[in-house]
């Protein structure tokens, strides 16, 4: 994995189409984009048409240029990328792996420690603070297998 667009390929294999799962606090999605993020990208047609490149342009501009991802190593870059797209405490995870002051703040102290953690042990540690966060929450019961799944592939792309 070099660049965006394998990461987004990637993403892309943990997301799937369209989805509506009553469960799902997020709602309508498509390509794991949910209808309030599509419309406040000023998409304006059914979910279920979201063409695949507005996913892409949503998810360079929303997920990956605020975190700076292209400066890390792919590797890194792709964790931090999917868990910001698939939603949780991404900065606090990012400092709590690379060993940086835990604010939840983005800054240029958390990308330093970030560049400067080995991308291995990286990897193991914000994967496990992911699946910490996504077992405390009250759609793990539905949502669970699928998510063991994504983070079980997920840490065979960082181990790649």
């Amino acid at each position: 994995m070099n660049s965006f667009d394998d990461a987004f390929k990637a993403l892309i294999g943990n997301e799937g189409g369209y989805s509506f799962h009553p469960a799902d606090p997020g709602g309508e999605t498509m390509w794991g984009v949910t209808a309030r993020v599509a419309r406040n990208f000023g998409y304006a047609g059914a979910m279920k048409d979201l063409p695949l490149e507005t996913a892409m342009q949503i998810a360079k501009q929303k997920y990956w240029d605020p975190l700076h991802l292209d400066e890390l190593d792919p590797r890194v870059a792709f964790q931090i990328f999917d868990a910001n797209y698939n939603g949780g405490l991404v900065v606090l995870w990012m400092q709590k792996a690379s060993g940086a002051h835990e604010d939840g703040k983005f800054g240029p102290d958390t990308m330093a420690a970030v560049k400067s953690a080995d991308p291995m042990k990286f990897i193991l540690r914000f994967v496990a603070y992911r699946l910490r966060y996504l077992r405390n929450l009250h759609t793990w019961p539905t949502f669970s297998r699928g998510w063991t799944d994504r983070m079980a592939t997920n840490l065979l792309l960082g181990a790649a």
